[in-house]
């Protein structure tokens, strides 16, 4: 992958497109600051202990490492060999794609799909086929702890008010991802006609694609997804490293308190972290901004936290989640473009 290559990653509108977003998310972030009192805010901040905003940066490395583990699995099962070292260092090349995309993790798989073939031996077929699977596989865990964690709420409590539609919005996603992924699979070779139906007037129009590429290549994804699905013990063992990846990405959130001397029960974690993660579906990159105004609202409901102390934490949180999976990752994908 040369830099030209990377560029084509994300094109130039995108890119300001990104920028504009971190622009309105920073805004975001400082409106909110601001209500909520920057002396206050200040006065937390200070007080805050280091060490353990690095044990959560190391929490969030190793989530990533855990999650290319699971990636390496579902690669194996295509016949994609790849040394699993070059591996992790082209996932957080990935994961900084994705992390500057506006819409966060909601649409970074094209990206990440993209970033994989040019940097191994897979197709983009293959490629996008695994990363799919291992994103759905990531929900298990997604709406695991979830589960747990609203089922310790409201066994302390009543549900606060505050957190009923981010709680209503994880109980439509645990029912519906699971039904939509399903009727995708069984519906799938009807789904596929419907998909060229559509695009036939396009491609009669445009040179960029024919309906007989756009045809071998659904043939080819379909392929790569059975012979996925064709080994049930291979997808246990990328689960597992899901499972993995979850516990270290929730972590952070529970050291970001312990820095600030407030520390939460890890099963209220287990609830915050995936409900606060569903605002990373606004369109901005990585959440920034729709993500910590969540964990605001969540820590005061949830936890009783002080607004000041409650914002601190989520920032926090953001540095070490966020921040540092960015910053780690934008080295990784120098790397990927320097051993090209």
């Amino acid at each position: 992958m040369s830099a030209e290559d990377f560029r084509d990653l994300i094109p130039r509108k995108r890119i300001l497109q990104a920028g504009l977003g971190f622009l309105v998310a920073l805004a975001v972030i400082g409106l909110i600051a601001v209500s909520v009192g920057l002396d206050e805010l200040t006065r937390v901040l200070s007080g805050a202990k280091l060490r353990w905003v690095a044990v959560g940066c190391l929490s969030t490395a190793l989530c990533l490492v855990a999650w290319a583990r699971a990636w390496k699995v579902v690669l194996g099962v295509v016949g994609i060999p790849v040394a699993f070292r070059r591996l992790v260092v082209t996932y957080y090349a990935a994961t900084f794609a994705n992390y500057v995309t506006p819409l966060g993790q909601a649409g970074g798989e094209p990206f990440i799909a993209y970033v994989l073939s040019r940097d191994t031996e897979a197709s983009y077929e293959d490629s996008l086929a695994s990363v799919v699977t291992a994103d759905l596989l990531n929900l298990f865990p997604f709406f695991s702890f979830a589960g747990i964690g609203f089922a310790a709420l409201l066994w302390q409590s009543s549900l606060p008010d505050q957190v009923r539609p981010l709680v209503l919005g994880l109980a439509g996603m645990a029912a519906g991802v699971p039904l939509l992924a399903a009727g995708t699979w069984r519906f799938r070779f009807r789904l596929g006609r419907f998909v060229l139906r559509l695009a036939a007037p396009v491609a009669r129009r445009t040179k960029l694609f024919s309906i007989e590429s756009l045809r071998r290549r659904m043939g080819e994804l379909n392929t790569s997804f059975e012979r996925i699905a064709a080994d049930p013990r291979a997808l246990v063992r990328a689960l597992f490293y899901s499972y993995v990846g979850w516990v270290f990405f929730a972590l952070p959130l529970y050291f970001a308190t312990l820095a600030l001397d407030v520390p939460l029960s890890l099963l209220l974690v287990f609830f915050v972290v995936p409900a606060s993660t569903l605002a990373g579906l606004v369109p901005s990159p990585g959440g920034l901004g729709p993500v910590e105004a969540a964990l605001l609202v969540l820590l005061v409901a949830v936890a009783g936290l002080s607004q000041p102390t409650a914002f601190a934490a989520a920032l926090l949180y953001r540095v070490e989640s966020y921040v540092f999976a960015l910053v780690a990752g934008g080295i990784g994908a120098l790397w990927v473009i320097g051993r090209n």
